[in-house]
């Protein structure tokens, strides 16, 4: 069945309006309990009768081009609110509802950012201590509390083509958060490319717990859903953290075709796998099990599927990709069915940024690949210094360039010089995104991603990726929590970089525990992998690592926090 779409719309409100013509009664979302349970469901046409009533309100509040800050759980209200902004032409920035007693809220710095006119929340939300949490100025309107209208035609302040829709935050983990200009443009273009290398159709049931106020929940499951006109199954982030067999119910129950989730989810599902809680699951029609927004790794890959495989699911559903909210939100993606592409290669010959075979057992690493470049869209691998495109086979800085590539920044006009400006040397002059991450492309042009530029850890002049001795330290010993560490440089006393790591304990092995030896089995791991000493290794509170929204380390800010002496030491 070739892949469905909505041809001929150019913004999110057309797309909607379509949507509620074409399948008014069928429901297009539905939320699960943190039991799993249906909670709540709306139809395409309730969902654009609700999002006119609420745009009618933002309207006498707030001018066109105005922002508003969207504080909403995942949910119907969250989808209401985006779609109530857009009718109004109002920019919608999603916000991570503010939780009590957070020590790091990148909140405060977005509000002072994109400087708000209105607020929206459900209005029980509102009656908690929500509003006391931002500026007294700020004005809040209940997403939940404007009563329906119809939608007739398009409303006259609807944003189409370059109009920004909304501001996607990044999530940070190198820096301060920038909001990313999406326009109309940006998300029709991205969408459409998505449905087209996910093959998907109005059959393609979605079942996502991603946050929505982050692209690859947002963009990539929940309007890729209304774009094909498919249903959208959503759960809470927390359901999932909590219970993450919840998600693999649900994808069974709903018979959902695709499901996408971070690395660390799929380790996460297979470290809390227990049979009697999978009994009468069936996983055989989830065709999509896509993997992103961190590194992929090729062992979580093989455990998830042979630890799933009783259940029906297929290993050629797994589906690695690579994206971005500068770009709105996917860039690279393989064909549904053809399974992952891994490849082994030299460690040492990666740490001088060369792909070469492995000298020995000792020597491979596996990376894997994240599919090839979308229609419409180009990827290059360049030389970050000289800024000359690399041939295949060479690691590099990757660039994009395509129709889903965004504006820039939102009044950052420097950093999206520096990001969405930049020229490769002795070329024609075409703009292109440079991602800060590294990769490269094969003879056949299937992206390989190796890590991020601002993040290698440089010891003696020799590059070493941090992801790959956090892997080799959570691999070492069962009290310590995967994907729960961060390996950084610090300068010594003399001034020498020397590698960090710091590392979170599972709580059930805090007592249990000898930590000295714990150390020396982390030291021993990291010399035997990396051929490195470290300078110091630090173990942790569970929780005590700083994360982004969508549970990347914020590898950084990790490094300011034990450069403060403020990070959560457990001995």
């Amino acid at each position: 069945m070739p892949p469905d779409g909505a041809p001929g719309v150019a913004s999110l409100a057309a797309l909607l309006q379509h949507r509620a013509a074409a399948q008014p009664e069928e429901r297009a979302y539905v939320v699960l309990s943190d039991r799993g349970e249906e909670a709540a469901s709306i139809t395409f046409a309730a969902l654009a009768e609700r999002a006119a009533g609420l745009a009618a309100e933002i309207a006498g509040r707030a001018a066109p081009g105005e922002r508003a800050l969207l504080v909403c759980p995942n949910g119907i209200d969250f989808l209401v609110g985006l779609f109530g902004c857009v009718l109004a032409g109002v920019i919608a920035a999603p916000l991570m509802p503010p939780r009590r007693h957070a020590a790091r809220d990148a909140g405060d710095a977005i509000v002072a950012d994109c400087a708000p006119r209105l607020a929206l929340a459900p209005a029980a939300l509102m009656a908690g201590d929500l509003v006391n949490r931002f500026a007294a100025d700020l004005e809040w309107l209940a997403v939940d509390g404007a009563p329906a209208r119809p939608l007739d035609g398009s409303p006259p302040r609807a944003g189409s083509g370059r109009d920004i829709a909304l501001l996607q935050y990044t999530s940070g983990s190198t820096s301060a958060p920038k909001g990313v200009m999406v326009s109309h443009a940006d998300l029709i273009a991205n969408l459409a490319m998505i449905a087209q290398a996910f093959g998907n159709t109005s059959a393609s049931t979605c079942v996502s717990w991603l946050p929505l106020y982050h692209d690859m929940g947002l963009i990539l499951s929940a309007l890729q859903s209304l774009y094909v006109g498919a249903l959208g199954v959503l759960l809470a982030p927390v359901a999932f953290l909590q219970r993450p067999l919840l998600w693999l119910r649900a994808i069974g129950e709903y018979r959902a075709e695709v499901a996408a989730a971070p690395n660390f989810a799929y380790d996460l599902c297979v470290d809390r796998y227990r049979k009697e809680a999978m009994a009468g699951v069936d996983l055989s029609g989830w065709r999509l099990a896509l993997n992103g927004a961190e590194p992929v790794r090729a062992d979580t890959l093989r455990r998830f599927a042979a630890t799933f495989a009783p259940h029906g699911f297929a290993e050629d559903a797994l589906y690695p990709a690579y994206g971005m909210a500068e770009a709105t939100v996917l860039v690279a993606a393989g064909r549904r069915g053809e399974g992952p592409r891994l490849r082994a290669v030299s460690r040492a010959g990666l740490s001088r940024h060369r792909v070469l075979p492995p000298r020995g057992e000792g020597d491979a690493q596996e990376i894997v690949g994240c599919g090839r470049a979308l229609a419409g869209e180009e990827i290059a691998i360049v030389d970050p210094d000289g800024r000359r495109r690399l041939a295949a086979e060479a690691v590099g800085e990757i660039w994009v360039a395509g129709a889903n590539v965004a504006a820039g920044y939102w009044r950052n006009p420097a950093a999206s010089e520096a990001a969405f400006a930049a020229c490769i040397a002795g070329e024609d002059g075409q703009k292109w995104l440079r991602t800060g991450d590294l990769g490269l492309l094969d003879r056949d042009g299937n992206l390989f991603v190796t890590g991020r530029i601002k993040e290698i850890v440089i010891i003696r002049g020799v590059n070493h990726y941090p992801q790959d001795i956090e892997h080799t330290i959570a691999g070492c010993h069962p009290a310590l929590r995967r994907h729960g560490g961060a390996a950084f440089a610090a300068a010594d006393a003399r001034g020498e970089e020397r590698l960090v790591v710091v590392q979170e304990v599972e709580r059930t092995w805090r007592r249990r525990v000898d930590p000295e030896a714990l150390v020396a089995r982390i030291r021993a791991a990291i010399v035997a992998a990396h051929d490195i000493v470290p300078q110091a290794v630090a173990l942790l509170r569970p929780g005590a690592l700083p994360r982004t929204t969508s549970g990347k380390i914020q590898r950084t800010l990790a490094r300011q926090l034990w450069l403060e002496g403020r990070l959560d030491r457990l001995f």
